[in-house]
């Protein structure tokens, strides 16, 4: 069964890394759409919490973890070498700034080392978390190339920008529109594929360097 096949029947297996207010409520909405997803997190407490349904995200009710939790659709993980059996891995880690006011991507790169450690034939990863156009293709792709798997023909590579407004109740995960590009052209149909499943509309644009754009503008209209 190919990608594209297990997307659409849910079969896919999803792994999110970075469970703050970006990585929790996504993956809990492609559970809650039926994906089994699993959450990574360096931090322990996360997935103590996340594993006894008590959420520390104002978005994210004890309820909707307790019935995920409990029907098998949500877990938590610290282990990385569970990311073999995940076909579909999301990044959103962190970027802060560093003191040059300039995207610290070391939190990326680390990630990226994982899965390229990790990873299994056929996985799509995108890359959610905000950064300067090209960082998809520049840092992350050489970066999972380690992993001794061609990017575009054995492994997948996409970016979709995260657009979470914390506190803002008029809009969630699932309602707010995703801007996805893919590294090439079977990548930007597994990355869209995934994300009409998760969110109610979908915005591909033309590569992941358009998509990178697109965030930072965001961002600079919204400060």
């Amino acid at each position: 069964m190919d990608l594209l096949t297990k997307i659409s029947s849910r079969t896919a297996e999803v792994g999110v890394i970075g469970l703050g207010y970006v990585g929790l409520p996504l993956a809990v909405t492609a559970a809650e759409q039926g994906f089994h997803v699993t959450g990574f997190d360096i931090d322990a407490s996360k997935i103590e919490r996340i594993s006894s349904s008590n959420s520390y995200i104002d978005a994210i009710s004890d309820n909707r973890l307790n019935t995920l939790v409990k029907r098998g659709q949500l877990c938590a993980s610290g282990s990385f070498a569970e990311l073999a059996k995940c076909q579909i891995i999301v990044i959103c880690v962190p970027t802060p700034l560093n003191n040059l006011r300039e995207p610290d991507l070391s939190f990326v790169e680390a990630t990226a080392n994982e899965i390229a450690s990790h990873i299994s034939r056929g996985t799509l990863v995108i890359l959610e978390s905000t950064t300067w156009p090209g960082t998809t293709e520049e840092v992350l792709a050489p970066l999972l190339e380690k992993s001794a798997y061609a990017i575009g023909s054995e492994i997948f590579l996409g970016f979709s920008p995260e657009r979470e407004d914390p506190g803002n109740a008029a809009y969630s995960t699932r309602s707010i529109p995703k801007v996805v590009a893919g590294l090439g052209e079977t990548a930007g149909d597994l990355t869209e594929a995934f994300y009409n499943t998760v969110v109610t509309k979908v915005v591909r644009v033309a590569d992941t360097r358009t998509a990178e754009a697109v965030k930072i503008t965001e961002n600079i209209f919204r400060a």
